[in-house]
């Protein structure tokens, strides 16, 4: 009787052990404390919150990956328009001389090809949404920019550099503003979406929520300022005066030499919106910076944050593995042990157990 008790006790140790191996055993292999999250018992509350703020800060940090690889794309197209608003401001418009008309012809020809590139450049695109578009994403906010040189702005542009002549620089000048400000079909490059004042044309930046309650502007518009402040001759737009400018440049012919001193004016007037742009640009470039740099550490603290809250969550769910190999081990030997001892007192003979 003894013997079935001692035998008993053994074959429970033993299934104690076994169940022990096994749950070590799926330990090793899976390198989590429990099977089911259930498992957790009362830390499973502390577990599902810190899996949920974790996986708040990878939305953050995906969002604003999003946007800088926008804004990044924006960068450069505002780069560019900025070197074509300087190269025409401080180089090109300078050189407007009322005693060199047989270098208008050139100008002009280079005005057009840059009014060309700044069409594209205000339709450039990123993931496949245009990035100057505002809402608008899958639409250009410049439906024709290989046509700007021939267009409804240019043409109005053109018509009043025309007119051209003695004392009447200053009308001819608010006639190129009134024309870059026209917004109506027909003679405005943009679209009717951007122009549309109960649409784009009033809509608010696209913005992306950084963290919680932040949200960070940082898209722009191809026919109004977002964070600039145009200054001195312009528009109010960054990108109304450099089209203003290259369309003025494109109209000029040796006929309006004819009137020197106006065309004096009228070059200064060329180069001060050029010169707005290009200042205004700067700034866009500088206000964007800034947002990069704002995101940048945003972005660096969400990870800072998901790698301290994944620390935590794997103190709940995680087991240490050095631990873990430790027991295995202690466990398989003491199985065996069991085993041998329970293999020996089966061997047993009653008169051997009696001696």
């Amino acid at each position: 009787m003894a013997r079935i008790d001692i035998l008993g006790r053994l074959d429970t140790d033993t299934s104690v052990l076994r169940a022990r191996l096994a749950s070590l055993a799926r330990q090793q292999a899976t390198g989590l404390k429990a099977e089911l999250p259930g498992d957790l018992g009362a830390q499973l509350p502390r577990a599902l919150s810190l899996r949920a703020e974790i996986a708040r800060r990878d939305t953050y940090g995906t969002m604003i990956g999003q946007a800088l690889s926008r804004t990044e794309a924006t960068q450069q197209a505002l780069g560019r328009l900025a070197e074509i608003a300087r190269e025409f401001g401080d180089k090109v418009a300078v050189k407007l001389d009322p005693n060199s008309p047989d270098t208008l012809p050139l100008a002009a020809s280079q005005a057009r090809q840059a009014l060309v590139e700044v069409g594209q450049l205000l339709n450039t695109q990123q993931g496949g949404e245009y990035l100057f578009g505002g809402s608008d994403f899958s639409n250009p906010p410049l439906p024709d920019p290989e046509g700007l040189p021939a267009g409804g702005m240019a043409t109005q542009v053109a018509a009043a550099i025309a007119t051209l002549g003695p004392g009447n620089a200053a009308a001819v000048s608010a006639a190129t503003q009134a024309a870059a400000l026209d917004d109506s079909a027909g003679t405005t490059p943009f679209s009717a979406f951007v122009t549309d004042p109960s649409r784009g044309g009033t809509e608010p930046r696209r913005s992306i929520v950084a963290a919680d309650g932040m949200t960070t502007p940082v898209g722009l518009f191809a026919n109004r300022n977002a964070a600039a402040r145009s200054a001195g001759e312009t528009t109010g737009s960054w990108a109304r005066d450099l089209l203003r400018g290259l369309a003025s440049i494109a109209a000029l012919t040796p006929a309006q030499t004819n009137s020197p001193e106006d065309f004096r004016a009228l070059a200064d007037t060329i180069r001060g919106g050029l010169q707005s742009a290009a200042n205004a640009l700067a700034d866009e470039q500088g206000a964007l910076g800034q947002t990069e740099a704002q995101l940048a550490n945003l972005q660096s603290r969400h990870a800072e944050m998901h790698d301290s809250l994944k620390a935590q969550l794997a103190g709940i769910e995680e087991v240490d593995m050095a631990e873990v190999l430790t027991r295995l081990q202690a466990t398989k030997t003491a199985l065996e042990a069991s085993y041998n001892v329970i293999g020996t007192i089966g061997t047993l003979s009653l008169v051997s157990y009696l001696r």
